[in-house]
């Protein structure tokens, strides 16, 4: 499969002549398999440079949310599949405890946050709700989890031809313990990154940031790379790169991460437009 990331910032858009390395637009990943399956996972404001690239041959795309917070969704009016009746868009992501995953979604698709309802899209729109399943989109086998994450979020580990990507870009493992758990099976998304060979996983804050910012849902760089560590992947990418962290901020970061860790996976910081070749 391959992978390629189209926004790699959160909690919401920061363009900038320092942030033009890293990237300013907010999460939004495809992945396109070997058979031509194409998934979008989170359709931030990444998602529009995305959709330019769409082959001509493709009619079905599958955008699969992790979440509903406006980072991870703004983007998708300005997806024009949505609007093309050639098209089939599948969208997946977490009901609530009171709300369907269309309801949900509907409250973005109106004004006054946006002036088109869902309902007036004229593509074949398909919504499906996941929590914990297991599910396939073409060659994928994909598996949904909760994480710890504010609101309903899931996390998804995607398989093909005995290759394994797992994305966790909103996820707090560390919450409630100190540091991490004993017990591999009480860590948040331990079981959808074990062994993974490509781990992109939620890196926002600094050791230092993350100490007036425990609870809100992501995780520090240490404890990103400490969660690595025990889920054991072959690549890890960290993402969701604090929109105050400037390009030479998370270079200098970065580094001090591996020279005071020096991990056994292999760390390739999350930068807009980079491609990955699982294989």
């Amino acid at each position: 499969m391959q992978m390629t990331l189209w926004g790699t910032r959160g909690s919401v858009a920061a363009p900038g002549p320092e942030t033009t390395r890293y990237g300013g637009n907010t999460s939004c990943v495809s992945v396109e398999g070997t058979e031509g399956t194409l998934l979008v996972l989170d359709a931030g404001t990444g998602i529009r440079r995305f959709m330019a690239t769409i082959p001509e041959e493709i009619w079905r795309v599958d955008i699969l949310l992790t979440h509903l917070h406006l980072d991870h969704i703004q983007g998708l009016g300005f997806f024009g599949p949505l609007r093309h009746p050639g098209y089939e868009v599948h969208i997946w992501g977490p009901a609530s405890t009171t709300l369907t995953l269309r309801e949900r979604l509907s409250r973005y698709f109106s004004p006054p946050l946006f002036p088109v309802y869902m309902r007036d899209m004229t593509s074949a729109l398909i919504l499906h709700e996941v929590a914990e399943d297991t599910f396939t989109i073409g060659e994928f086998t994909i598996t949904s989890a909760l994480v710890g994450h504010w609101d309903p979020t899931v996390g998804y580990r995607i398989e093909s031809s005995g290759k394994t990507l797992t994305y966790l870009p909103d996820h707090e493992p560390s919450l409630g313990t100190k540091g991490f758990a004993v017990e591999s099976n009480w860590i948040s998304g331990f079981a959808l990154a074990q062994g993974a060979d490509l781990l992109i996983h939620d890196a926002q804050y600094t050791a230092e940031e993350y100490k007036t910012r425990m609870g809100w849902g992501h995780s520090s760089i240490p404890d990103a790379f400490q969660f690595a560590a025990l889920a054991k992947p072959k690549h890890l990418v960290p993402f969701h790169h604090d929109p105050t962290h400037s390009d030479d901020e998370l270079d200098y970061l970065f580094e001090q991460q591996m020279q005071s860790t020096k991990p056994a996976f292999k760390v390739t910081p999350a930068a807009e437009g980079a491609v990955f070749e699982i294989c």
